[in-house]
């Protein structure tokens, strides 16, 4: 007895002895269009504390004769004193009679001053500014007499700043405080923050720049 006709489930009809099974064959084992699955861009993260926008110089012209070719750094005490640089002098003008002139400050006093407070209060201050660093008592005016009213004349461009006379006149919270991230950016120190912070930063920086042996590391 003849076995019955084997049912195709695919629709297909035998052909003239079976050919039709090795092409139904042949298209199951068609490859089949791959998935393209589009991968999101990655972008590299910058760490934008220690760039220097393109086209920039590494080096600019010392706006001052204690400043040195490089963005934000005074030379040392050392250096000072064995080039005869003993006074720093910087503009300045009044807010009540808006007289403009120079003062002047001896680098030795003025840096035994703040190296003291600095020593004696270090462990206190928490990495932040004290308030007479933030809110500084400014000098009596010589011309109209006025008490504490006498500021800094800035720079507009931030890499002629006189960040040693400012220093010395105890006066760096005069500065913005996108001066102050300057200062912190071009001298690799941590920029973000309240003003507090930052000011506390460029204390301590510009005093490790004058005297890289003192007491003025971070805690």
């Amino acid at each position: 007895m003849r076995p019955p006709p084997l049912a195709l489930t695919s629709g297909h009809q035998l052909d003239g002895g079976g050919g039709s099974q090795a092409d139904l064959k042949l298209s199951l084992q068609q490859p089949q269009p791959q998935r393209v699955v589009a991968l999101p861009l990655r972008h590299n993260r910058r760490n934008p504390r220690q760039i220097i926008s393109q086209g920039k110089s590494p080096t600019i012209q010392p706006p001052f004769p204690w400043a040195t070719n490089h963005r934000a750094i005074i030379h040392s005490l050392k250096h000072l004193t064995e080039t005869g640089i003993t006074v720093v002098s910087g503009d300045v003008q009044c807010k009540r009679c808006n007289r403009q002139y120079q003062i002047e400050h001896d680098v030795k006093a003025k840096f035994a001053e703040i190296s003291c407070y600095v020593m004696e209060n270090k462990y206190k201050l928490n990495d932040r500014a004290p308030p007479v660093w933030l809110n500084p008592v400014l000098p009596n005016c010589r011309f109209c007499g006025q008490e504490n009213c006498v500021k800094p004349i800035m720079a507009q461009n931030k890499k002629a700043i006189n960040w040693l006379f400012l220093l010395l006149g105890q006066m760096l919270g005069c500065c913005t405080l996108a001066q102050l991230k300057y200062f912190c950016k071009h001298t690799r120190n941590h920029r973000t923050g309240a003003k507090d912070r930052v000011l506390f930063l460029t204390y301590l920086g510009l005093c490790k720049q004058l005297e890289p042996n003192g007491p003025f590391d971070r805690l």
